[in-house]
């Protein structure tokens, strides 16, 4: 019998239902939550994923506000828009949609924001406030998965978590939500010693590094949460000329070991859009002192 699979895209369905939710709550208190988005440039993945956050916005009752820079835009420039929405009364959350062309500095970007709005959770400040057990707001991603793993597991102390990735995107907000569980947190990477064995210790597994079934089934734990972060397109097998997208994990041998597990795609990307939104109603609330919703935070 194989893992149940975690249902992703209906997790976050929900997720976006009790946004919206939220949202009417909000605007009968007289606040109209607001997700301010710039892009720069022309990249076509980043259209596609801009596009995506505009209509969940919309959807959710949220006003939204896009921004599109050239390429060649200045910093100063860049510095100016943010400014602008770090003082406007209508825009709770900003995100500048990463990557930027190579003459702008990424850190430089996510520190101009108000950390008060950062809804990417990207800042020095929201890590920090992590770090230590502060109100932050959480990078959306990790927060996604801690969701789903509140959901599958219930409650997480005493753990075994093995994350295997480092990045501060992911990796480090994911480990530091895990230990706020009272987890036994690892992280791992491509440098770690014994790799298979480490993830073998695992009741939750989160692999977060970008290399196509790199995480082997025989890799699992009997009866772990398997959590795949990873995405990567690659030519499809059966279909000439066409593409797929796979995960970290090679899911076919997984899913034979683990009691659950996530799929790719459907399982973890569904819910970084819905964690947005979140962030967005998170950062509204605290901006005019209004009561946070439950179960959108972590």
């Amino acid at each position: 019998m194989g893992a149940e699979i975690i249902d992703g895209k209906a997790f976050a369905a929900g997720i976006r239902d009790r946004v919206a939710e939220e949202v009417a709550r909000l605007k009968a208190a007289g606040v109209a939550p607001g997700l301010a988005v710039i892009l720069v440039g022309d990249d076509p993945a980043s259209e596609v994923y801009v596009g995506h956050k505009r209509k969940a916005t919309v959807a959710a009752g949220m006003a939204s506000f896009e921004h599109r820079l050239p390429a060649d835009v200045s910093e100063a420039d860049l510095f100016a828009l943010i400014d602008r929405l770090n003082a406007d009364p209508e825009v709770h959350g900003i995100l500048c949609q990463f990557p930027v062309p190579a003459h702008l500095d990424e850190r430089r970007t996510v520190a101009r924001i108000d950390p008060a709005k950062d809804v990417d959770g990207l800042s020095v400040a929201n890590a920090g406030l992590l770090a230590t057990g502060g109100d932050a707001l959480v990078s959306c991603t990790p927060l996604g998965c801690l969701m789903l793993l509140r959901d599958r597991l219930g409650n997480l102390a005493g753990m075994e978590a093995v994350v295997v990735g480092r990045s501060n995107l992911f990796g480090k907000p994911m480990a530091q939500l895990l230990l706020r569980e009272n987890c036994t947190v690892t992280i791992a990477h491509s440098r770690t010693k014994d790799l298979p064995d480490v993830c073998r210790r695992a009741d939750i597994l989160v692999a977060a590094v970008g290399r196509a079934r790199m995480v082997r089934g025989d890799w699992v734990k009997p009866g772990a949460t398997v959590i795949d972060v990873g995405i990567t397109r690659e030519a499809h097998p059966d279909k000439p000329g066409k593409t797929r997208l796979v995960g970290d994990v090679a899911f076919d041998e997984a899913e034979e070991v683990a009691a659950a597990i996530t799929p790719v795609p459907g399982g973890v990307g569904p819910m970084t859009i819905a964690c947005l939104l979140a962030n967005t109603v998170t950062a509204a609330c605290r901006i005019h002192d209004l009561p946070e919703p439950d179960g959108l935070t972590a």
